[in-house]
C-alpha cells in the first residue's frame, strides 16, 4: 500500500467521525428540545476555535512536519467525540461541538500539507482528487452510520461508537507505520511574514474567497438538513440518507474529475459548482419527500464536490515555498469565519421565518459566487499573479 492510500484509509476514519458526528449533536439537542438557534450555536462552536487557530496550525505544520499534529488530533478527536457516552447532556454537546472540530481543523490542516507533497507538482490535481475521494468516502459513511447508530442503539452509544474510529490513526501514526513527507521550511525564514503578504496575492485572494463561499454551502446543508428533516418527520437513518446522497454525489464526480481535470480551467468548474449549489438551494424548500430531497442532494454535491481538488492544487501552486502550510491555516479560517457565523445567522432566520428563507437567501449567495468565480477565468492563466 502506498504512503497516499494508507493516508487516504487514515483520514477516512478521521474523516467519518466528524462528519458523523455533527449529525449526532444536531439530532441529540434536537432529541433534546434544543432550536434550530441553539443547534446553529453548536454548529457554528465547531468552527470558532479552528477560525482563532488554523493559521498557527498551519504554521506549526510547516516547522515541525505533519506527523505529530496528525497524532495529537486524532487523540483530541477520539475522546472529545465520547464525551456524551459519559455525560450525555444538552451542555455537554456544546463542548464536544468546540473540541471536535478543533482536533479535526489541526488534522485537516496537516493532511492538505502533507498530500501536496506527495508525488510530482503537476500531478497535485491529481492527488488531491484522490485524497477528495476519501473524504466523500467518509462523508457518505459518517452521517449514514450515525443516523443507523442512533435509530439502533440511541444516542449516547452512537458517540461511543464513533470515537472508536480514531483509534487506527492514533497507533499507526504512533508506531510510525507510514512515511510522510519532510516539513518544507521557507529558504530564507522571515519572523516578520505576515499573513497580509499571502491576501495581497490576486490569485490566492480569489481562491480564499471561493473557499468562504464553497464552505458556507457545505456548511449549511449539513446543518439544516437534521433541522428540515426532523421538522418534515424524516428518521434519524433518513436524514443520514439524505446527507449520505450528496456525499454519494461528491464520490461520484470526483471519480469522474480526472477524465475532463486537463480540459477546463479551474475557475470554469468552481463557477459552476456555485452555480449548482445555486439551483439546490433554491429547490430544498419546495420539497417535502424524502426522495426529492435525496436527488437534490445527489445534484448540490455533483456541484461543491468538483471544486475542492481545483481549489487545494491552485493553493499548493501559488503559495509562496515553506508557507503552503500557513496558506491552507489562512483557508481555514475563512472556512471557519464562515461555519461559525452562518449557523448562527441562519439559526436565528430559521427560528423566526422558518428554514425555506434560509436556503432561499443561501442561493442568491450562490448565484452572487459563480458570477465572482467566472470572472476569475480572467486571471492569467489562471495562476495568479506572479
Amino acid at each position: 500500500m502506498s504512503t497516499l492510500q494508507l493516508l487516504i484509509l487514515l483520514t477516512i476514519c478521521n474523516h467519518l467521525v466528524f462528519t458523523g458526528g455533527r449529525v449526532a449533536i444536531s439530532l441529540y439537542a434536537i432529541q433534546l428540545g434544543a432550536t434550530p438557534f441553539a443547534v446553529g450555536v453548536m454548529m457554528s462552536l465547531s468552527a470558532a476555535l479552528p477560525m482563532l487557530f488554523a493559521v498557527s496550525a498551519g504554521r506549526m505544520v510547516d516547522r515541525v512536519g505533519g506527523r505529530a499534529p496528525m497524532l495529537w488530533a486524532s487523540v483530541a478527536l477520539a475522546l472529545s467525540t465520547a464525551v456524551p457516552f459519559v455525560w450525555p447532556a444538552a451542555a455537554a454537546l456544546f463542548l464536544v461541538s468546540a473540541l471536535m472540530g478543533a482536533s479535526f481543523m489541526l488534522y485537516h490542516v496537516a493532511i492538505q500539507n502533507m498530500a501536496g507533497y506527495l508525488g510530482k507538482p503537476e500531478d497535485r490535481a491529481i492527488t488531491f482528487n484522490m485524497v477528495s475521494l476519501g473524504f466523500s468516502a467518509s462523508a457518505f459513511i459518517g452521517p449514514m452510520l450515525a443516523g443507523f447508530a442512533i435509530d439502533a442503539a440511541g444516542h449516547a452509544l452512537a458517540f461511543l461508537m464513533l470515537s472508536a474510529f480514531p483509534l487506527a490513526p492514533i497507533v499507526v501514526l504512533a508506531l510510525n507505520k507510514i512515511r510522510l513527507p519532510r516539513p518544507h521550511r521557507a529558504q530564507r525564514p522571515n519572523p516578520d511574514r505576515r499573513v497580509m503578504d499571502l491576501l495581497r496575492n490576486r490569485e490566492m485572494r480569489r481562491v480564499f474567497i471561493f473557499s468562504g463561499l464553497q464552505a458556507m454551502a457545505w456548511d449549511l446543508f449539513t446543518f439544516a438538513i437534521p433541522i428540515y428533516g426532523t421538522a418534515a418527520g424524516f428518521s434519524a437513518s433518513t436524514i443520514g440518507l439524505i446527507l449520505g446522497a450528496f456525499a454519494g454525489a461528491t464520490f461520484t464526480i470526483r471519480l469522474l474529475l480526472p477524465l475532463f481535470a486537463r480540459r477546463v480551467s479551474p475557475w470554469s468548474v468552481m463557477s459552476a459548482s456555485l452555480l449548482v449549489a445555486g439551483v439546490a438551494f433554491t429547490c430544498f424548500p419546495l420539497f417535502s419527500s424524502a426522495g426529492m430531497m435525496m436527488a437534490a442532494a445527489f445534484v448540490l454535491g455533483l456541484g461543491l464536490g468538483a471544486s475542492q481538488p481545483m481549489v487545494l492544487s491552485l493553493m499548493h501552486s501559488t503559495a509562496p515555498e515553506g508557507r503552503v502550510g500557513e496558506a491552507i491555516g489562512i483557508r481555514t479560517t475563512i472556512i471557519n469565519m464562515s461555519m461559525t457565523g452562518m449557523p448562527l445567522a441562519f439559526g436565528a432566520l430559521g427560528s423566526v421565518l422558518g428554514m425555506a428563507p434560509v436556503f432561499w437567501t443561501s442561493a442568491l449567495l450562490m448565484f452572487w459566487g459563480g458570477y465572482f468565480a467566472r470572472k476569475g477565468r480572467t486571471g492569467r492563466d489562471d495562476r495568479g499573479d506572479q
